[in-house]
């Protein structure tokens, strides 16, 4: 996995396409607001996409993030241990991924371990913490930190009661879509195969 030599053609060209997804000015502020929500416990990363990779590939950075969104005592993530075997890496990004999807992330918004760990899509990254973001400023618990202004807001539902004399009413009404009787006619029409006349 992690020897894979470089690519070459095709797969070169599709590379590159996923590469240039990755937004820096993204990328520092989610590191922002990163460290804001996990405290003291997290250190500034490298900047640069090879650095912020680095900085979440071991899985910690991410489970401390999420446990902070969560009450003191209800953390969906028991154990973070930082390990240098790749298996504990990504069994910790997939404990990551399982509680985002938890806390409402939508599983096509959530990257696969393997675009973190290898670095292959940190553009999919981005994009599901900044969904993470968003998700966390939209539920209004509390445990959010940081500025709300970083993320962009998600839809609420704006549910409205109509009394049943109101929805009675509405159905008298022709709507513009069914078409009017006012406007154009066939007044004026000549019949088929006979000449226009201009005066």
């Amino acid at each position: 996995m992690a020897n894979r030599g470089p690519s070459y053609g095709l797969s070169r060209e599709v590379q590159q396409k996923i590469d240039r997804q990755y937004d820096p000015e993204l990328e520092q502020v989610l590191v922002r607001w990163i460290l804001a929500q996990c405290g003291g416990d997290v250190t500034q990363p490298a900047p640069g996409r090879d650095g912020f990779q680095q900085w979440l590939k071991d899985g910690t950075v991410l489970c401390r993030l999420i446990n902070s969104l969560y009450p003191r005592g209800q953390a969906p993530v028991a154990k973070i241990q930082a390990s240098a075997m790749a298996f504990k890496q990504m069994e910790q990004i997939s404990q990551f991924l399982q509680a985002a999807e938890r806390y409402g992330i939508a599983a096509t918004d959530i990257f696969q371990t393997v675009d973190l760990w290898e670095g292959k899509n940190m553009a999919c990254v981005q994009r599901t913490l900044m969904n993470l973001g968003s998700l966390a400023v939209a539920k209004g618990d509390g445990l959010f930190v940081g500025d709300p202004n970083w993320f962009p807001k998600k839809s609420q539902e704006n549910r409205r009661a109509f009394s049943e004399d109101k929805l009675k009413e509405g159905q008298n009404v022709i709507g513009l879509q069914m078409g009017t009787n006012r406007g154009a006619s066939q007044a004026g029409m000549t019949g088929y195969g006979m000449p226009r006349q201009i005066l």
